[in-house]
């Protein structure tokens, strides 16, 4: 049985969802190997402009299924190679959205920190608790973590292992914006259409330099930035999009 459900929502806007609500979304090696296959193909496909990633109404991710792992050892973990399936978000050229909802734990906010955008419900509860099963974070969190919320908030969340609610990571810069609770996904949705409804090569190219100039010195960071932003010159939608500002009308972008 899938345990993760896609659907073409029209506009260029995919919407992936975690389908495994008896264990809270837990990700399990099926439900990796499954967004493992739908990010790679998603990345190769020219009609998706955003994909949207949501765990349904009720919860995002409680993390790691611990069945599969309480009695692993070190060279089982490496045999998984779980930075492949993290490595297929990652390289999503697309922009991608996090619907978040209920828990977002462990690898639940490690898969939210994937996102570009993380929409959230007020009732989302965000949190790294590792800690408290004698692990840490293995995907990401000890990094995304500090390098969205700073040092301090990081380490706190990391240290107790004690979830922040959807307010708090608001203010830390953990989420985009706050919605009501039960309607991230259907806003999220939404705010996807109106960027698929942009350039989709400037969307790209925005994510692009954003991400890969993140840990680069200022300098080198701001000559890929010039680079890319000369580099749309030569697109078909640079030169109907500042047509259409002139003339005075709706562009009409065809990702060329």
């Amino acid at each position: 049985m899938s345990e993760v459900r896609l659907e073409r929502g029209g506009e260029g806007v995919v919407v992936l969802t975690l389908d495994r609500p008896e264990a809270r979304n837990a990700l399990s090696p099926g439900m990796r190997e499954e967004l493992t296959a739908h990010f790679t193909a998603l990345a190769q496909d020219a009609d998706v402009r955003v994909v949207v990633l949501s765990g349904g109404t009720k919860v995002f991710a409680a993390g790691a299924d611990l069945r599969t792992m309480a009695e692993a050892s070190p060279s089982d973990m490496m045999r998984r190679g779980s930075e492949r399936f993290w490595g297929s978000i990652r390289n999503l050229p697309q922009p991608l959205i996090a619907a978040v909802e209920g828990w977002a734990l462990g690898g639940g906010c490690e898969l939210a920190m994937h996102a570009d955008i993380i929409v959230a419900g007020e009732g989302a509860r965000f949190g790294q608790p590792e800690i408290k099963v004698g692990i840490m974070p293995g995907s990401g969190g000890t990094q995304r973590l500090v390098r969205a919320v700073g040092k301090f908030k990081a380490m706190r969340m990391l240290l107790t292992g004690e979830p922040v609610t959807a307010a708090a990571a608001e203010a830390m810069g953990l989420v985009s914006e706050i919605v009501p609770e039960g309607e991230a996904l259907g806003h999220a949705t939404e705010l996807a259409r109106s960027i698929a409804a942009l350039p989709p090569l400037a969307a790209r190219k925005i994510k692009e330099v954003v991400l890969a100039g993140a840990d680069q010195p200022l300098d080198a960071a701001l000559l890929m930035e010039r680079q890319a932003f000369q580099l749309l010159f030569d697109t078909a939608d640079q030169k109907e999009g500042m047509a259409a500002f002139l003339e005075k009308r709706k562009p009409d972008f065809k990702g060329r």
